[in-house]
Parts: C-alpha cells; structure tokens; sequence
C-alpha cells in the first residue's frame, strides 16, 4: 500500500514527523520540499485532492455505505 508522509531531514537522515511501523528494506520514494517552496506545494495538491475528493458523482458511494 502506499503510503504519504511528512519528514525531516536530522543529521543526513530522513525522520519521519510521525510514529510509523515500516518492515525492514521497504523502499521508499523521497520528494524534498525547499522550505520557501513548501506552502505553494501544500496549496496545489490542495486544489487537485478537492476536486477529486469533492464531487457529485462520488455521492452515490457514500449513500451506498449508509444502507
């Protein structure tokens, strides 16, 4: 499954922000946000997750799971 989140680089090494449980050799694919880049970055996938996640065609979904 994958996954996304948010870590920092300490010491040359990559910490994730939060507690995670990853089997040993998982590989990993890092995209690294320039701090100055960073709210621009956070504000275009913003846009792109709202229209895929808020939409009127996926409604039927959720009535489906009221049932």
């Amino acid at each position: 499954m994958i996954n996304t989140i948010w870590a920092v680089v300490r010491e040359g090494k990559i910490v994730p922000l939060e507690e995670i449980e990853v089997p040993e050799g998982t590989r990993a694919l890092v995209t690294l946000l320039p701090e100055e880049e960073t709210d621009f970055w956070l504000a275009a996938s913003d846009s792109s997750l709202s229209a895929v996640w808020d939409n009127r065609e996926d409604d039927v979904y959720a009535e489906l799971l009221e049932k």
